[in-house]
């Protein structure tokens, strides 16, 4: 609906800017994913969990990396088009005809401004919504332990230190069972039996043993003590998540639980300076893409001939968002500590928006007296 009310020139901007702006964000989403998702591939390999889960888990991460990327992406994406724009001459030939800075900033201001309410859905809901979903998820796969044990003939990590082996799986039964326990070196434990069975009881759950041995080496170098059993209950309930008492981080709390904190509870009393800084990182993430938009506009926006050189403004415009965008982080971090910092969580966007904006209507650019040959005005102006 925008863009039906645009008049065609600023339809044309704001597609072409569009378009970039969802292929670049495309591409960057797709190498960041890529590269996590090559992390988590454990799931499928050790853990016997299905492509699907390892989608579901890895696509999750989604919404986190939107927040990051979509600025960054729309940047770039007006960069672009502003430089084609100048390079075609099209900037130079629409000032000649009497098209003012504003005329060509209000498409690309639209579109941040449609970016900036994306990053705000994201950051105030979807992320800690996909977050709480990836840690139930992750925790039905350690919870699907017993699954794992359960494949026969082969050796499964529960977890770093922790090896399960069943040769044979009968009914409800496992016979001929493996498991070897290092994760306290240099003590190592091996427990070997006949059979077994998994029970849960009164919320855990044990891989019951019977007739076999536990053979406990407490140093390298020495015989191991052996002892001979006729029941033993080694505890799965640490990697089942049975036990576990959930207690969400900042990150995963609901922008509610951040603006009227528990002030009560544990969670917040060890670190009410991570709760603050978590929403106030939320509330100002929309600021970057109008922020990014304006300072790409400031630095190749205004006419230039081809003779100009436009690489020096894109470098500035580079260097200027990424000072940005590392004095936020910078400044979300230290209100951790203070909550003074809150000044430059919100003044660092808004002031350098303010001096783009300064940047780009301080007055007539130079370039425009000699941008155009006078054969094009009729055509500009038509």
């Amino acid at each position: 609906m925008i863009v039906d009310r645009m008049p065609l020139l600023e339809r044309y901007l704001f597609g072409m800017t569009a378009k970039a702006f969802f292929g670049v964000l495309a591409a960057l989403t797709g190498v960041i994913w890529t590269t996590q998702a090559l992390r988590e591939l454990d799931l499928v390999t050790s853990q016997g969990q299905t492509l699907w889960i390892f989608l579901v888990v890895t696509g999750l991460s989604l919404p986190s990396l939107a927040v990051i990327l979509a600025p960054v992406a729309l940047f770039g994406a007006s960069l672009w088009a502003l430089n084609r724009l100048n390079g075609d001459s099209e900037i130079v030939t629409m000032s000649a005809a009497g098209v003012g800075p504003w005329r060509l900033l209000r498409p690309l201001l639209a579109l941040s401004l449609l970016v900036a309410l994306l990053v705000g859905l994201m950051s105030v809901w979807a992320i800690p919504e996909s977050l709480r979903m990836l840690r139930t998820q992750i925790t039905q796969v350690r919870a699907d332990v017993v699954a794992n044990i359960l494949r026969e003939g082969q050796f499964t990590q529960i977890e770093s230190g922790l090896v399960v082996h069943v040769r044979e799986r009968r009914g409800g039964a496992l016979l001929g069972i493996f498991v070897q326990d290092s994760r306290d070196p240099p003590q190592e434990i091996a427990y070997l039996a006949e059979r077994g069975q998994i029970v849960e009881e009164g919320g855990s759950t044990f891989l019951v043993l019977e007739n076999g041995s536990v053979q406990r080496r407490e140093e390298a170098g020495k015989d191991p003590a052996i002892v001979v059993f006729q029941r033993y209950a080694f505890d799965l309930s640490p990697f089942t998540g049975a036990a576990e008492v959930t207690s969400y981080k900042p990150r995963e709390r609901y922008t509610s639980e951040l603006i009227r904190p528990d002030v009560s509870e544990a969670a917040y009393r060890s670190q009410p300076g991570r709760f603050r800084a978590e929403l106030h990182e939320r509330l100002v993430n929309p600021l970057y893409p109008v922020t990014f938009i304006l300072i790409a506009f400031a630095a190749i926006g205004r006419p230039r001939t081809t003779r100009q050189n436009r690489a020096t403004g894109v470098l500035a415009a580079i260097a200027a968002v990424a000072a940005v965008r590392i004095g936020g982080l910078g400044a979300t971090n230290l209100l951790v500590s203070t909550p003074y910092a809150v000044i430059a969580v919100y003044g660092l966007p808004i002031a350098a928006g303010l001096a783009a904006l300064w940047l780009i209507f301080r007055g007539p650019s130079t370039a425009t007296a000699t941008a155009a040959p006078s054969a094009l005005l009729p055509a500009a102006r038509a």
